[in-house]
């Protein structure tokens, strides 16, 4: 049996102790990390619950509903930091690309530790996929937040607009990694060519 639980907390006390140590703008960017990796843990739980509830096989939760959990996980702790700390937009932003990068990388690490790591292959693959698709899955919210929270009246429908957006590009990437070597060799580019164009446009905008 794995005990996630235990994974968190000796990936979490390092960071911790990196927390006390570091400067203002560092502290900011790790509890960012943690939150990310806290995010994932939480979206475990609810997972496995709605899947046992349900009764829905493996593929189908993955596709159905793991898109739909984690994403609004990963949206939440940022619109508590907007409404109570109400920060700039841009801090926002990169507030909500840490807790992708925390995510994925939980969630890489307990694959990991559960299936092993025999196939490098398909390792690497998962690797940068997961964390390509969670980082265009993070700046495709934070970017769109951005935007939309400049008008009071497209906070709660751009809001949504880029929450739908996220867990479509999130479910399609699940749906191709489930599938044969080609399928997921395209679920692995996809991602990684989406966060070439995202940074590309980032730079030339000068978000």
């Amino acid at each position: 049996m794995i005990y996630v639980e235990n994974i968190y907390l000796c990936l979490v006390a390092p960071l911790l102790v990196a927390c006390c140590c570091s400067e203002k703008a560092n502290r900011k960017a790790l509890l960012f990390l943690l939150l990310g990796m806290s995010t994932c843990l939480l979206s475990a739980y609810v997972n496995m619950f709605i899947a046992q509830v349900y009764g829905t096989t493996i593929l189908t939760a993955t596709i159905e509903i793991t898109p739909l959990i984690e994403e609004v996980m990963k949206l939440l702790p940022i619109l508590f930091y907007l409404l109570i700390f109400q920060p700039k937009i841009k801090e926002a932003t990169s507030a909500m690309l840490m807790i992708a990068v925390g995510f994925a990388t939980f969630e890489n690490i307990c694959y990991l530790v559960e299936h092993g790591a025999d196939n490098l292959t398909y390792l690497l693959m998962r690797g940068f996929g997961t964390g390509a698709m969670h980082i265009v899955c993070g700046a495709v919210v934070g970017y769109g937040l951005l935007f939309t929270w400049e008008d009071k009246w497209l906070k709660l429908l751009g809001t949504f607009g880029v929450l739908c957006l996220a867990i479509t590009f999130h479910a399609q990437f699940n749906l191709l990694m489930s599938g044969g070597t080609v399928a997921q060799l395209l679920g692995t580019a996809f991602p990684l060519v989406c966060m070439v164009g995202l940074s590309l446009a980032r730079r030339k905008s000068r978000i």
